[in-house]
């Protein structure tokens, strides 16, 4: 009997479980080994928000690996990966053959090198263990004092969850803007002037000197002008780093990231890898990129499942998409959104926090950014259409002259140059979409009707 193992517990991990399963309905075995529960990082901040309990962000349980039939080796590490032999070593001695291997060891955050980071009130918020321990530091403060180090888009995911609890936020930026990986200029400006109009202080480029120890349990920042702000809580959002050792010290091939075909697989047959530890195919992009974000790593596992359990599935490649709700103001990018040498398409509202910028490669969009506010159905609805767009890297002919006229109105684009039909009729697998298995025993997933679907697909264009 075939024997897969996967290492891992995040999306990329399960969702190459799943599709296994519904590849072979259980005619191979399945072992997953993850150090941590099975879980989505980007629940951490719901959880930490107070908007969901902890279980929560638990992806998977017990009865959800029983109704999978995996062997979750939860708590378990592999200690060595022998590519040769196809086997691992767990941290307890364990060895364990395998016939196809997924490398989904995620990643893990940058800590700068500044004097105070091991102080207790300083965290990464990256696991379970972290986002537990931010909660006890704040249990018995009103309104602890939180500085945020880097204002990137994991950052803001943080901040967002504080900002909902009422706590007094500042962040602190080395670039000259924040969200510096995903808006421009013009858009960060908007962003910025937002923050200020909720208290949120912010502070651009300067940098983190120390971090000391205060009175009681106060930590004070000591920024690189000589400016010094007090805290209750330090969070470092510094980045993160992919987590490619265990395939290095194997002899695969790494860059950045662990490198992957368009199959999921690395240079050695029947080893794959997937997630934010994976660096592959992309649209809009020179060669291989690591996307560290969700939507790639449900995209990676779902192919490389498939692959592992022997039919063929190429992954056309991921797309850049970043969405951020910045207290209460929408963000996002698309695609190649920086590129200098796209042409732009841009709306701007001085006197509101609008903005729309389209960038155009011939008649084909190449990337994007919005900003609204949160609760504007409309932006988000038209969020989702442009991801479909630049997917589908549709010519738009003459729908490219509507939108650069009518930048708010891309349904009627969206539908008239076919890209509705175009995704319907598309699965990432080539197979139709099957429900997933929830991942907690007894409790079914409800789909509710969505007759604006029928409208999308059917409508011809005037």
């Amino acid at each position: 009997m075939t024997h897969h193992i996967i290492i891992g517990g995040g999306p990329a991990a399960t969702n190459a479980a799943e599709t296994i399963r519904q590849f072979d309905r259980g005619e191979s075995r399945i072992t997953l080994v993850s150090d941590e529960p099975a879980h989505s990082r980007m629940a951490l901040p719901y959880w930490l928000a107070g908007s969901i309990p902890r279980a929560h962000a638990h992806t998977g349980d017990d009865s959800y690996f029983q109704t999978l039939d995996v062997d979750a080796r939860i708590g378990s590490r592999v200690a060595s990966l022998d590519a040769q032999a196809n086997s691992i070593a767990l941290d307890n001695g364990t060895t364990l053959p395998f016939d196809n291997l997924l490398i989904a060891t995620g990643a893990s955050p940058l800590i700068p090198t500044i004097p105070g980071t091991d102080l207790p009130g300083v965290h990464p918020l990256w696991s379970l263990a972290h986002t537990q321990s931010v909660l006890d530091a704040a249990a018995g403060i009103e309104r602890p004092r939180v500085v945020m180090v880097g204002a990137g888009f994991v950052g803001f995911i943080v901040l967002n969850a504080m900002f909902k609890r009422g706590w007094q936020l500042s962040v602190v930026e080395r670039e000259s803007q924040v969200l510096p990986r995903m808006l421009d200029p013009r858009s960060a400006e908007l962003v910025e002037r937002w923050l200020a109009s909720k208290q949120v202080t912010v502070h651009t480029q300067t940098t983190v000197e120390a971090i000391r120890q205060g009175s009681k349990d106060a930590k004070i920042i000591e920024l690189a002008g000589g400016e010094t702000i007090e805290a209750d809580i330090v969070i470092i959002a510094t980045g993160v780093k992919p987590n490619i050792e265990l395939a290095a010290a194997a002899g695969l091939a790494t860059d950045q990231g662990i490198l992957i075909d368009e199959c999921m697989q690395t240079n050695v047959p029947g080893i794959y890898a997937g997630g934010d530890a994976a660096q592959g195919p992309a649209l809009f992009a020179e060669g291989k990129q690591v996307h560290a974000i969700q939507p790639t790593a449900v995209d990676h596992g779902r192919v490389a499942g498939a692959n592992m359990a022997g039919h063929e599935v190429r992954y056309p490649g991921s797309l850049l998409m970043n969405v951020v709700d910045v207290c209460g103001l929408q963000c996002a990018s698309f695609g190649n959104w920086n590129a200098p040498e796209a042409e732009p398409t841009t709306i701007d509202s001085p006197h509101g926090y609008v903005y729309r910028k389209l960038l155009w490669t011939g008649d084909q969009m190449a990337g994007a950014i919005f900003v609204g506010r949160a609760n504007d159905m409309g932006m988000l609805t038209d969020v989702g259409m442009v991801k479909g767009i630049l997917q589908t890297q549709t010519p738009l002919g003459p729908w490219k002259d509507f939108l650069c006229e009518s930048p708010f109105d891309i349904r009627r684009a969206y539908v008239g140059a076919g890209i509705a039909r175009k995704l319907a009729g598309a699965t990432l697998l080539g197979r139709p979409t099957r429900a997933r298995r929830h991942q907690f025993g007894g409790v079914k997933a409800v789909v509710p009707e969505n007759p604006a679907l029928a409208v999308y697909v059917e409508t011809k264009a005037s």
